[in-house]
């Protein structure tokens, strides 16, 4: 079943209990945080950007770092908001009936949503803290900012001089193995398996999907874009998100 939100909803669906949430940088658009490989997403218009949150290219390059920085100093002013589908997985936690939320987002907008911090995994990080490339020093992104805005260009640690970075996982970066270990136990042990706003291009995240089939979950992939999951999915959407994703989690 593709295209619409269906209507009746699907009785695997509404009758759900364990569902686990995979969301990708689709659900934080109306939240005014442009994608990143859709149409007009970040890498589409600029491929260079890619750079910014590539590893190499970030430790050998201090005017990648400088840019970066300024990036972090423009999406902190911008001061996003949670949306509707963002509220609809906090609500989905409120009645009992989401098992984890796997989110590939750095934004933090899930918790800001009311998402309890122990549900939500943040497989590739989060923006709101820095993070020493040398001695493993974290500290608040805001204070980092504040240091920018004062003039630093490119912030060295405080405590042993080396390279900060966004908390994030950049291109080139190990995962957590903890935070993976939970989400593929989350997408094991579900009844429902929801994607929604990403594009399951990304390794190993994408493979969630089978790994939620093979323990006999429904998936449902909520998603503007198709994606190469589509086939095996019992239901795909392709409305907005902001008004899909509340309907599709009412009951």
């Amino acid at each position: 079943m593709t295209g619409a939100v269906p209507e009746p909803l699907p009785d695997w669906l509404t009758t759900a209990a364990r569902i686990t949430a995979l969301t990708g940088a689709g659900i934080s658009t109306d939240s005014g945080i442009p994608d990143y490989r859709g149409p007009q997403g970040v890498w589409t218009r600029d491929p260079d950007a890619e750079k910014l949150v590539t590893l190499s290219y970030y430790v050998a390059d201090p005017d990648i770092r400088r840019r970066a920085w300024l990036m972090r100093r423009e999406m902190s002013a911008r001061r996003p908001r949670p949306n509707a589908g963002h509220a609809a997985l906090a609500d989905l936690e409120r009645r009992g009936r989401l098992r984890m939320l796997v989110t590939q987002n750095v934004d933090g907008l899930h918790q800001a949503a009311g998402s309890s911090p122990e549900r939500v995994v943040e497989i590739h990080g989060t923006v709101h803290e820095v993070e020493c490339l040398g001695c493993g020093e974290r500290s608040s992104m805001t204070e980092a900012l504040e240091r920018v805005e004062a003039g630093e260009a490119d912030p060295a640690c405080l405590v042993c001089g080396g390279i900060l970075k966004s908390a994030t996982i950049s291109f080139g970066q190990e995962l957590d193995a903890r935070s993976v270990e939970a989400a593929v136990a989350a997408a094991r042990d579900c009844d429902v398996f929801l994607a929604v706003g990403t594009s399951l291009q990304v390794w190993p995240v994408a493979g969630l999907v089978e790994v939620a089939l093979r323990g006999g979950a429904q998936v449902a992939i909520v998603n503007a874009e198709p994606t190469p999951f589509d086939e095996l999915a019992s239901l795909v959407v392709s409305e907005p998100i902001g008004t899909a994703l509340p309907r599709l989690l009412a009951r």
